[in-house]
């Protein structure tokens, strides 16, 4: 694949997928700048290794001129945003992300992951497997992958690209769901569950996306899907001309003291690295597309051993002899009910202790709140985290400690507003036989992780 781009300016660059797709332009001798008004860590950090970090916070309308090729707009970015406004004034191209992925990857095989959860896990295991087989992939995936420098890859060589594809809209002026610009030769659907009420209010808006993605399929497809899920068997088995339909189910599995082996149809055992139901259904739905890929079982159960997951899904944080402290992405109600479920049946002999953190626009919304109601009741100790100025940096009306022990259901939920304070508490539990877990899309008002491991398991 010939690149003709010479120059490419990134509005928002400072976003977790932005910044890797920069880093990638980078190291494929594209000369990149970009902007954005806020860059935290580990955007931040990364930006400043490759030289990419702009110079000033904020946006400068003399950054675009008649010398660039293109320019990538960042969903956080606004639609008024004054280098928008020169781009289009001169007739730039501006891409989304997604529509420029696509762009570099329009002769490759394109194989998209989407759902409202297992997403990022289901790309990241497919991705182990490749490289531990020595097969070229290029990639997009949501979460840092040990043994991977970057979340974005865009080579010249590699025939298929494998993309994490999320149904936020692709950026301000570029209002579907990322996940319909990558137009997907193999398309997997992971599950349906009401997310993201800040793009989607209304439930049936949401799911339809799920089906226009369904839709797209083109003639030679495939479709995989979760059979599990009511939603996704009811779009995903339709009939559509020439699509093939591949139905995936949890994977055979045994927990036996602490750790998870694969069942397999010959009566051999294959030890495993990740675990919960959710996961063992994610590691099906891996397989069922490297199948369509040439991927056999022999090689695809011998490179999964080694998968220990994706940063922040499931991620061990300490472990010691009798405790054990995962830390989690999740946030949506499905997600914390999964998460939760699977460190208890893991570990079904020790107590657990698990943390929620209200974070997005969809849990601190009061109407959306009651979408939690009865999935939090795994843990011996429900603990739920907010901070007040996220509600207010979210323009959202206050939620009370009331409010939130009535929305889950559960009246011995502790609830915290000040980080300091569940510190404490945490530090306070009994932690002989006892598990801590985790769960956010934020960082618990800048909660040190690893110094918490520390004190807690030793």
């Amino acid at each position: 694949m010939n690149n003709p781009l010479q120059r490419v300016h990134f509005i928002s660059i400072g976003g977790a997928v932005m910044h890797n797709l920069a880093i990638a332009l980078h190291q494929k001798g594209i000369q990149v700048t970009g902007s954005d008004d806020e860059i935290v860590d580990p955007s931040r950090s990364r930006l400043a290794q490759h030289g990419l970090l702009p110079a000033a916070e904020g946006w400068f309308p003399q950054n675009i001129h008649a010398g660039l090729d293109a320019v990538i707009l960042g969903m956080h970015a606004r639609a008024d945003n004054p280098e928008l406004a020169e781009a289009q004034r001169l007739g730039i191209k501006v891409y989304s992300y997604p529509e420029f992925v696509y762009e570099q990857s329009v002769n490759k095989q394109r194989i998209v992951v989407v759902g409202s959860h297992g997403k990022t896990t289901i790309t990241s295991l497919m991705l182990h497997v490749l490289k531990h087989l020595g097969r070229k992939s290029d990639y997009l995936v949501g979460a840092q992958l040990e043994g991977f420098d970057n979340m974005v890859k865009l080579t010249d060589e590699a025939p298929v690209i494998v993309i994490e594809g999320d149904e936020y809209f692709a950026s301000p002026v570029h209002r579907q769901p990322k996940f319909l610009y990558y137009q997907h030769h193999i398309g997997l659907v992971s599950g349906i569950a009401w997310d993201h009420i800040n793009v989607y209010p209304d439930f049936d808006e949401y799911v339809r996306q799920f089906e226009l993605f369904a839709e797209a399929t083109p003639k030679a497809g495939s479709l995989v899907f979760d059979k599990n899920d009511d939603l996704v068997t009811v779009i995903c088995r339709k009939e559509r001309e020439d699509v093939a339909r591949v139905e995936y189910d949890t994977h055979p599995h045994v927990v036996r003291n602490g750790r998870t082996f694969l069942l397999l149809p010959d009566g051999k055992e294959v030890p495993v690295q990740i675990f919960g139901e959710h996961n063992m259904r994610n590691l099906s739905g891996a397989k069922a597309v490297l199948e369509r890929i040439g991927v056999d079982d022999a090689e695809f159960y011998a490179a999964v051993q080694s998968f220990k997951g994706a940063a922040r899904r499931l991620e061990l944080v300490k472990q010691g002899n009798v405790t054990a402290f995962f830390r989690d992405f999740a946030h949506a109600p499905s997600k914390l009910e999964a998460s939760t479920h699977a460190v208890k049946a893991q570990f079904p002999d020790r107590k657990l202790v698990a943390c929620m953190e209200l974070h997005t626009f969809s849990s601190l919304n009061k109407k959306f709140m009651q979408e939690y109601k009865d999935t939090f009741h795994e843990p011996d100790v429900a603990v739920a985290y907010f901070n007040p100025h996220t509600l207010a940096h979210k323009r959202l009306d206050p939620v009370t400690e009331a409010d939130i022990r009535v929305a889950f259901n559960r009246p011995d939920l502790q609830v915290f507003t000040d980080s300091a304070a569940l510190h404490d508490f945490l530090l306070a539990q009994n932690w002989q036989n006892a598990n801590l877990l985790m769960m956010s899309s934020g960082n618990y008002n800048g909660l040190d992780m690893k110094a918490l491991g520390e004190k807690i398991v030793g």
